[in-house]
């Protein structure tokens, strides 16, 4: 997790630098349903590339959005999931679904 010292100043800002890629927005969208593994979030984000989802995740990781649970299992099994943090930023998700919903219908007239 970043100190306050890292962050800038601005809480938008904060948030953007925190969630602002299109990779990380859309892994926070899977997320917000279910865990998932490496390779279904690979294959269901298309167009990712291996080395963006495994930075994307570490990096969400390292700032407390995401989880990362290896079972003790062979082959062993790694799950991502949203930490209560991450959790949080359901809200943010749930608008951004909201307009764009609402600017889909309204291109459509």
């Amino acid at each position: 997790m970043k100190t306050k010292d890292e962050l800038p100043e601005c809480p938008v800002a904060t948030t953007v630098q925190l969630i602002g890629s299109k990779w990380k927005l859309l892994i926070l969208r899977n997320l917000l349903v279910r865990p998932w593994r490496f390779n279904e979030l690979r294959k269901n984000l298309e167009g990712i590339s291996q080395k963006v989802l495994t930075d994307s995740l570490r990096s969400m990781e390292e700032d407390g959005i995401i989880t990362r649970t290896v079972y003790p299992e062979v082959p062993p099994r790694v799950e991502y999931a949203l930490s209560d943090l991450g959790e949080s930023m359901r809200p943010i998700i749930k608008s951004m679904e909201e307009f764009g919903l609402s600017y889909k219908s309204i291109s459509e007239n």
